[in-house]
C-alpha cells in the first residue's frame, strides 16, 4: 500500500471505524489521463461499510467521506470513487 493509500486508510478508519474498509488504487487504468501522475495514487475506488451511515443519505455519506480525506483531494487524489454503506446493505 502506496503512502496515499495509507493516508486514506488511516483517515476512514479515525472518522468512521469502519467494519469493511477496501482502497483500490485504480490508476493505471487512468494512466496518460488528465490528473494521472507518474507514480499512480491518484484514482482509487473505495468501499467502506461503517455505522456511521446509518440513516445518512447516499449523497450525505459520499460528503462525510470526502471531508474526511479532503486533503488528500485537493492534492495528490484526482478521483475517488466512493461506496459507503451501512451495516446489512449490500
Amino acid at each position: 500500500m502506496g503512502s496515499v493509500a495509507q493516508s486514506l486508510k488511516d483517515k476512514l478508519t479515525a472518522a468512521f471505524s469502519p467494519t469493511q474498509l477496501v482502497i483500490d488504487d485504480d490508476s493505471a487504468r487512468h494512466a496518460g489521463h488528465a490528473g494521472a501522475r507518474p507514480g499512480g495514487e491518484s484514482h482509487f475506488n473505495v468501499t467502506i461499510r461503517a455505522a456511521a451511515f446509518v440513516g445518512v443519505s447516499r449523497v450525505q455519506r459520499q460528503r462525510l467521506v470526502y471531508a474526511a480525506v479532503a486533503d488528500e483531494l485537493a492534492g495528490p487524489v484526482h478521483a475517488l470513487s466512493v461506496k459507503a454503506l451501512a451495516p446489512g446493505e449490500a
